[in-house]
């Protein structure tokens, strides 16, 4: 039992994590008072809810472009029908599979099965993160500035002492990663017009992200500033990067909640509905996966032969 324990703890801290966030958020809305949150959402139109929503399908097939350039670019001859139903499928599994095993293991199986070359699938999916991941940190101080003004004296002269202790971990990790960001990006950095296209898709798809986020925040009321909201989104966005819930379910959403109350000032009942739609929003933007799930494994079918 204590071995199986040690072999699987990732996937128990996960799925604990998961559980006290999804619970606290229960708990918050459920002193907030449901009747509360439904006031709130009738505030939020049905034209508001489907341009946001369209907003987030359009978010996703930047997703799409951003990664099919790093395939192509990287000499895999993959058609655009096929890189599009592996990131939905793979979204669509992040979703909904009750598993730890991310939407990236399915495009990476998925484009290997098909007969693609595996170092450079690999590679394009570790750049494919790294490139999403330099786009969220170009308005992450538009986050983290406001956010350190809100913090307390205590908390403010905790940082130090969290700084003494954790500085050097962070200092190995943070070597080990630029390492690994370097191997990732050997193929494409001899290559800056694909690598500037991957990155132009990334930005169209912060963009329609950070407008999805205004939209419903004005539907409900609340005047927050754009880059405010840009800000707060990436600060969230790197919380629930921390291995400690499935595909960030209930990290992210409590992260939003306290950012957005605490630093935005936005009122504790619309920054919980907000948490909640975009959770639905998301997840409702990953269904055309189930559609492409066939196809997907059809041409996976189809290769193996």
């Amino acid at each position: 039992m204590k071995i199986w324990v040690r072999n699987n703890s990732q996937t128990l801290l996960r799925l604990f994590g998961t559980l006290l966030g999804l619970g606290l958020m229960i708990v918050l809305l459920a002193r907030q008072g449901w009747q509360e949150i439904l006031i709130a959402l009738r505030q939020v139109s049905a034209w508001d809810l489907a341009l946001a929503l369209g907003l987030t399908l359009l978010s996703r097939l930047c997703v799409v472009g951003r990664w099919h350039v790093l395939l192509r670019s990287g000499g895999v001859p993959i058609p655009l029908r096929y890189s599009t139903g592996l990131t939905f499928t793979g979204l669509f599994a992040s979703n909904f599979l009750p598993t730890t095993i991310g939407g990236d293991v399915l495009r990476m199986a998925g484009a290997m099965q098909m007969g693609y070359n595996r170092a450079v699938c690999l590679a394009s999916i570790a750049a494919d993160r790294l490139v999403g991941m330099a786009g969220m940190f170009m308005v992450l101080p538009f986050g983290l500035v406001p956010l350190a003004g809100t913090l307390t004296a205590a908390q403010a002269s905790a940082l130090p002492v969290l700084s003494r202790v954790g500085g050097p971990y962070l200092w190995e990790r943070g070597k080990g990663f630029l390492k690994r960001t370097l191997d990732a990006l050997r193929v494409w950095l001899r290559k800056p017009a694909a690598l500037a296209a991957s990155f132009g898709f990334t930005c169209g798809h912060m963009l329609c992200t950070f407008l999805s986020l205004s939209i419903l925040l004005r539907a409900m009321g609340e005047q927050v500033p754009f880059f405010l909201i840009a800000g707060l989104w990436s600060v969230a966005y790197f919380v629930t990067l921390i291995p400690v819930s499935i595909n960030g379910y209930g990290v992210q959403e409590l992260s939003l909640v306290w950012l957005f109350t605490n630093v935005a000032g936005v009122s504790l009942t619309d920054s919980l509905l907000l948490a909640l739609l975009m959770r639905v929003l998301t997840v409702t933007a990953s269904l055309p996966g189930a559609f492409y799930l066939p196809s997907v494994l059809a041409a996976m079918d189809r290769n193996r032969r």
